[in-house]
């Protein structure tokens, strides 16, 4: 009986009488129509009873449940909406909003429970503990069954990632939706089924045991962090905290100088402290600038440090699904952008252009932040979004026109942007390549790993080699080293770290044992990690930064001495979300000299800049290793600090530093004053002894009642 019964049911059992359902739906006119035409379905598939489908195997491993379920006893008299995905694939990602959504909509006590059916893709995902992470990585609150081996997959014939399917209470087969898209059937389904088994009596009420895993961790300084990037001129780091929702900037020593986003999601522009994000991946920081791919927003933001902003530069915070773009950026529905770098369109433009990889459409986006023009393409206005390279088919597709060929999910850029190379290095993580995009003319070409079939996206493995015969799996992160002009792989699935030659295609480990851990080594061979995620060179290629995803950390590869350090963000920030207070300062020395500068008149809605201009005792430098920084505050009167950045490092006395305040249109007093203070460590140049010095500006303010749109400088000057 088994035996038939398996035979007999399957998905393909289900598609005559639901394409019939489906055929009917679009020519309904009403959703009363649609409703009465779900019912008649359901009292259809009701009247056959060969569409009971298998159990889950025993001995399974499940997550977020007391225990194993079975749709023989636990979810026995329920609506199960079930979801075949597998943690790697965007399209996955894409459904959980729905489902989310859904199970808000209905309880267990509604009748309705959602069980993700864990179906890998790749050796690594069948990893329980991997498993285990993606878990709370997304955010998933339903049990998850860790089905390894596709067991019920198989049975089901399910044949693409993500699958959902509705069952009744008596595990009986309603739908079926494939890929992604179907929100409004997945509500019109799960609200008929419910409504159609109440009425009949065969719902039932009963509680199914959830227990989430998340609920059990103690909080962690980083949570998932996504990607990594480095500002060479000033040495600040900008990392992706992606599970706490927030991009961290902390100087190369760990200290924390700003948090910006986070503890929750969200979505919100405006001040630092009020700014929002959701699982935002890829960075780029310059000077005073990080651009975030803001991915489960669906956004490209910019985080201003010096004016203490973020706006939104492309996507409308809904998912895209257009695969042309060209519209003004904040008009621009993109979807799922993972990795942003900046440059330009190689000869063609002179202006700069933030790269994504827009791995929602598997294409390569260029969002241009001054008029230009993209090699095979037209003119481009300054703001424009528009897609560079990939059809929007999922392929290992290689081409000379940057349109016809195809990616995979593309989640890592770097670019190469010497006269040699011109080109942006990519990521494509379903592929499992490391491809490259000509920046003169727009071609896609094979760096290694892969296959030669563009359709085949299973060539994966974890082998030492050149070109195709290098095997990669799901690698998520590059990042080129123009001095050696190599370029390191976060070769993620494997948890290591390769080195590849773009020249002769050669590519080798360089980290890592290629077993899912956490160690410090002690040789690099020896190091352990966890899915790292993204890499930066700093230190003019003498370290390495990884963003060792699911272990929570920052990992430091010297590239000099072979060893490996961890670069810990001080807790003083981290645990203080939408909070001004950066962290607690020291106090000044009584031998620290105090200048009370003459006032200076500024009208309400100008900006007053703060020009600080410090000289070293003669035979001094900075101290890398006792980060200087500045403070600014204004006692009493805290509105002329909001949305500005409050605290900030000081690491190159050659110019002065900018330190911006914000005069409301409606000030709360006509005569506050500004007090940046700034403590600096320095060390004699030849080694021996070092001293900190600090320094304290008070700059009272008489703001006129003129309300007018401007800036007021003023230069505050010191010589230790």
């Amino acid at each position: 009986v088994v035996a038939v019964m398996a035979s007999c049911c399957k998905l393909s059992d289900l598609f005559p009488i639901q394409s019939q359902l489906d055929s009917a739906l679009e020519d309904a006119k009403t959703q009363e129509d649609k409703e009465n035409l779900v019912y008649q379905y359901l009292r259809k598939t009701d009247e056959k009873a060969d569409l009971i489908i298998p159990d889950f195997e025993e001995g399974l491993e499940w997550l977020n449940t007391d225990g194993p379920l079975s749709l023989r006893k636990e979810l026995t008299g329920k609506v199960v909406v079930l979801d075949f995905f597998t943690y790697c694939c965007i399209n996955c990602m894409h459904l959980l909003p729905d489902l989310h959504q859904l199970e808000q909509s209905y309880t267990i006590e509604d009748g309705l429970v959602v069980v993700g059916v864990h179906s890998a893709k790749f050796p690594n995902e069948k990893v329980l503990q991997n498993v285990r992470s993606a878990v709370l990585r997304y955010d998933i609150t339903h049990p998850v069954v860790n089905d390894s081996d596709a067991s019920l997959w198989q049975e089901l014939e399910v044949s693409c990632w993500p699958t959902l399917v509705l069952l009744g209470p008596r595990g009986n087969l309603l739908f079926s939706l494939v890929g992604e898209g179907h929100r409004e059937q997945l509500f019109l389904f799960t609200a008929a089924a419910l409504k159609h088994y109440r009425e009949q009596g065969l719902l039932k009420d009963h509680d199914v045991e959830i227990k989430l895993y998340r609920d059990s961790l103690p909080p962690s300084i980083l949570s998932f962090p996504g990607k990594i990037a480095m500002d060479p001129s000033s040495k600040r780091l900008a990392i992706a905290d992606t599970g706490h929702h927030r991009v961290l900037v902390v100087s190369n020593t760990g200290q924390v100088l700003h948090s910006i986003g986070g503890p929750s999601s969200g979505r919100q522009d405006g001040n630092l402290f009020e700014a929002q994000f959701s699982s935002p991946q890829g960075v780029f920081i310059k000077g005073d600038t990080v651009y975030v791919a803001d991915t489960e927003n669906h956004l490209v933001r910019k985080i201003n440090l010096s004016e203490g902003k973020v706006s939104t530069l492309a996507g409308t915070g809904i998912q895209g699904t257009d695969k042309e773009g060209g519209a003004p950026g904040p008009q621009q529905p993109i979807s799922s952008p993972w990795d942003v770098t900046l440059g330009n369109a190689g000869t063609y433009t002179s202006g700069d252009v933030l790269w994504i990889a827009m791995a929602g459409t598997h294409q390569i986006w260029a969002l241009f932040l001054e008029d230009g023009k993209l090699p095979k393409g037209s003119d481009s206005k300054k703001g424009t979004c528009v897609r560079f390279a990939g059809s929007g088919n999922e392929e290992n597709r290689n081409n000379a026109y940057p349109h016809k060929a195809g990616l995979a999910q593309p989640s890592g850029l770097a670019l190469a942007p010497t006269e040699h190379w011109e080109c942006l290095f990519i990521a494509d993580s379903e592929s499992s390549t490391i491809r490259s995009l000509s920046l003169k003319d727009g071609a896609v070409k094979h760096v290694v790993g892969g296959e030669r079939d563009p359709l085949n996206l299973f060539a994966f493995g974890d082998i030492d080699g050149k070109g195709i015969d290098a095997k990669l799996q799901h690698p998520l992160g590059v990042s080129w080293d123009e001095g050696s002009s190599l370029l390191y792989v976060a070769d993620s699935y494997n948890h290591k770290i390769k080195v590849v030659d773009p020249k002769t295609k050669q590519c080798r480990v360089l980290a890592g044992t290629g077993k899912a851990g956490n160690g410090l080594g002690p040789s690099f061979l020896e190091s352990i990690f966890n899915e790292p995620g993204g890499l930066c060179l700093g230190e003019g290629g003498k370290l390495l930064y990884v963003a060792d995803t699911n272990n929570h950390c920052i990992k430091v590869l010297d590239l000099e001495t072979k060893t490996v350090s961890l670069v810990s963000p001080s807790l003083v920030v981290i645990c203080q979300f939408n909070t001004p207070a950066v962290k607690k300062l020291p106090k000044l020395p009584k031998s620290a000299p105090v200048f009370t500068m003459p006032s200076i008149t500024v009208p309400s809605g100008h900006s007053v800049t703060l020009l600080l201009k410090l000289a070293l005792p003669a035979g001094t430098k900075l101290t890398e290793e006792a980060p200087s920084f500045w403070s600014l505050s204004a006692e009493g009167n805290e509105w002329l600090l909001e949305g500005r950045a409050v605290t900030g490092s000081i690491s190159d006395l050659s110019e002065p530093i900018s330190i911006v305040s914000s005069i409301p249109v409606a000030p709360e007093s006509t005569d506050p004053t500004l007090t940046l203070n700034a403590w600096v460590y320095c060390c004699l140049s030849e080694g021996g002894a070092c001293m900190m010095k600090a320094v304290s500006f008070k700059q009272p303010l008489l703001i006129s009642s003129t309300s007018e749109e401007g800036s007021v400088a003023v230069m505050l000057e010191h010589a230790f």
